[in-house]
């Protein structure tokens, strides 16, 4: 079949990262006959806008999958466990978004400008990182090729559009009963997030963690490629809106640089640095909202270790965290010839 014939499915469509995925399917016109737009009964029959046309939301269900060929998933984990596996038996090939399939030993996680090459030996499932994972292992690789590293420490402010609509919705209307005087209410979160930080994201585990602390610990090991980096993390929810920021210390075996990490972070793929602090230019997740880079900054040497440095990375969550990548992945897929079709 040819790949202007590929028919694809949203699954998730009316939520902010499927919305997200249709925007960005058409805005890089990617090689798509059919697009259909999937999700759970209640939204069946909404219209959502695609190609200056509407793409009417069509009822998800096991009978979804039999004319598609790709199916990008956006719509939680327990959705993704019951249908992927469906699609996937049906010769459609399925790009999570969910974190359900990501530690599998038997499905791919890839960033594609870290590890395109483990797409070859997908099964019809192929999973998307978490997003604080995304845009750090996007900084973090090209300097692991040039000095090897052995442990980072990274300290996330993470938007609320990580959590979804229902949390954009809470921010902005505690900002309004607090001008307004009054009690914010807090229903999405278990603590008030405007004009606060909570060192909370997703549920604590036995160890003290969170899950989504691990999450980047494990996820960034295995799509890295190496299970001896040493990683310790601390997820922060901020009231922001979109885009989410990091502070990153890196240990590597080799000394590099900060002229040296500039030089390399300056060439790698899906990365801009914004480091001028003279200029007072840095990364900030106002000017990473739409946009589909990975940002660096504040690139500096950590004098308090021989081999280390401190980095600022920052980037649109809903897009490079979420999106974007779920559909670089597909376009990986239509290039290397690897959709069952």
């Amino acid at each position: 079949m040819h790949a202007k014939q590929l028919r694809v499915g949203v699954v998730g469509a009316t939520g902010a990262v499927g919305r997200e995925m249709l925007k960005i399917l058409e805005q890089r016109t990617f090689p798509a006959g059919i697009v259909r737009a999937l999700a759970s009964s209640r939204s069946a029959g909404r219209e959502i806008p695609f190609m200056g046309g509407q793409l009417t939301v069509e009822e998800l269900g096991e009978d979804s999958f039999h004319d598609l060929d790709l199916a990008l998933f956006s719509a939680g984990g327990s959705i993704s466990e019951q249908y992927a596996p469906i699609a996937a038996r049906s010769g459609c090939v399925v790009v999570d978004n969910s974190s359900a399939w990501r530690m599998d030993p038997e499905v791919p996680l890839v960033v594609p400008e870290v590890n395109p090459d483990d797409l070859a030996w997908h099964k019809g499932i192929i999973a998307n990182p978490n997003c604080s994972t995304i845009q750090m292992v996007v900084v973090l690789k090209p300097l692991h090729d040039a000095g090897k590293i052995k442990r980072v420490v990274v300290s996330t402010y993470q938007a609320v559009s990580g959590t979804g609509q229902k949390a954009i919705e809470e921010l902005e209307s505690q900002v309004r009963q607090m001008f307004n005087m009054q009690e914010p209410e807090a229903k999405v979160y278990p603590h008030q997030i405007a004009f606060n930080c909570l060192p909370h994201i997703d549920v604590f585990l036995d160890n003290d963690y969170t899950r989504e602390e691990m999450k980047m610990v494990l996820e960034t090991r295995k799509i890295m490629g190496d299970a001896d980096i040493r990683l310790t993390a601390t997820t922060v929810r901020v009231p922001v809106f979109y885009g989410h920021s990091e502070s990153v210390n890196v240990e590597t075996e080799k000394k590099i640089s900060a002229a040296e990490a500039r030089g390399i972070l300056s060439q790698a793929p899906g990365v801009q640095v914004l480091d001028n602090p003279g200029e007072k230019i840095y990364p900030m997740p106002i000017h990473a909202a739409g946009e589909d880079l990975t940002f660096v900054g504040r690139i500096r040497e950590d004098e308090s270790i021989a081999n280390g440095l401190n980095l600022w990375i920052v980037a649109d969550n809903l897009r490079k965290g979420a999106a974007l990548n779920t559909v670089q992945i597909a376009e990986v897929l239509v290039d290397r010839d690897l959709v069952r079709v």
